[in-house]
């Protein structure tokens, strides 16, 4: 299938403002940068404010800088600007990182959303893909894992979450489905997600579940039953009558695929690997690269077509 792009000179253009440093530091911030009072509490009172350590995580994240670099690299940023204020150490950020309460930017829906939801692995460190293949696995290989919620419509994280990597992706659904406000039509979700809990947690937010059912799936709830049918069973008669194949495109379930599009765009824009080596911070650190493709899909969002062969 080939697409074209309507946009392109338009999105071209904010693609290139995405690269730009005053895009990711606005006067705004830099009017925010210290914070003007002393805590009147016990021990030293915090010098740079919330929003001063997010930002240069967040340009630590969308420039690939480790922490000194990222340092070097602000102060000769401020320098040029001729802005005399200081900028926090590499050690302050590794510190305060972890306890940033980070907001996901998400533009106000029209309607109720479509949810569209997947889970991606980022190593934490362990051998390359080389000696991977050629020498096999070792023990010491660790990952995190990252759950997202995404909007079908616009493609922008609405809610996310990190966990180890022993915990099953549907141990966090509800977690992640109550992190959004707005009326939800329809989650989309792949195999995985096929429990009974899933389905009622879904069904508790007034939403339609599209979860696939497996291949050896019988029904749960018969149709003598008093109970109203069951969405899954429902699912399952619509495919033993029409096929799965029909059932995926009648349901919307090929919308999922932007879920799978936006884990492929936040790996090739950050990488695979976390750099932070606590806990808390490198939920941060997966916090902070979802609110910054947030804004990078605001702001430059292809509007394509397709083409006839």
């Amino acid at each position: 299938m080939s697409y074209r792009i309507r946009n392109w000179s338009e999105y071209n253009a904010r693609l290139k403002r995405i690269g730009s440093l005053t895009f990711w530091m606005d006067e705004a911030v830099l009017a925010q940068w210290v914070v003007p009072s002393l805590s009147g509490q016990r021990g030293a009172s915090v010098f740079y404010s919330d929003i001063a350590i997010a930002t240069m995580a967040t340009v630590k994240a969308v420039y690939g800088l480790a922490g000194r670099q990222c340092q070097g690299f602000l102060t000769s940023i401020v320098g040029l600007m001729e802005f005399e204020f200081p900028v926090p150490d590499h050690s302050t950020l590794s510190r305060r990182i972890g306890k940033l309460s980070i907001a996901l930017p998400v533009l106000p829906a029209s309607g109720a959303r479509h949810i569209v939801v997947d889970s991606t692995g980022v190593k934490v460190y362990g051998e390359g893909e080389w000696k991977t293949r050629q020498h096999g696995i070792s023990k010491r290989r660790t990952w995190r894992k990252l759950h997202l919620r995404v909007d079908e419509a616009t493609g922008e994280i609405l809610a996310a979450t990190m966990t180890s990597n022993g915990v099953h992706d549907g141990e966090v659904l509800d977690e992640l489905l109550n992190q959004i406000e707005d009326d939800i039509e329809q989650v989309s979700t792949d195999g995985a997600y096929d429990h009974r809990h899933c389905y009622e947690e879904i069904v508790e937010r007034g939403a339609k579940p599209v979860i696939p059912p497996r291949k050896d799936a019988v029904i749960w709830q018969h149709g003598n039953c008093k109970a109203p049918p069951h969405p899954r069973d429902e699912n399952l008669r619509y495919i033993r009558k029409h096929g799965r194949k029909k059932w995926k495109r009648d349901s919307g379930y090929h919308r999922r695929s932007i879920a799978e599009t936006t884990m492929f765009r936040f790996k090739t824009l950050f990488g695979g690997n976390l750099r932070s080596r606590r806990f808390d911070n490198q939920a941060a650190e997966l916090l902070i690269k979802c609110a910054a493709l947030n804004r990078m899909i605001q702001i430059a969002k292809p509007d394509s077509y397709h083409v006839e062969a």
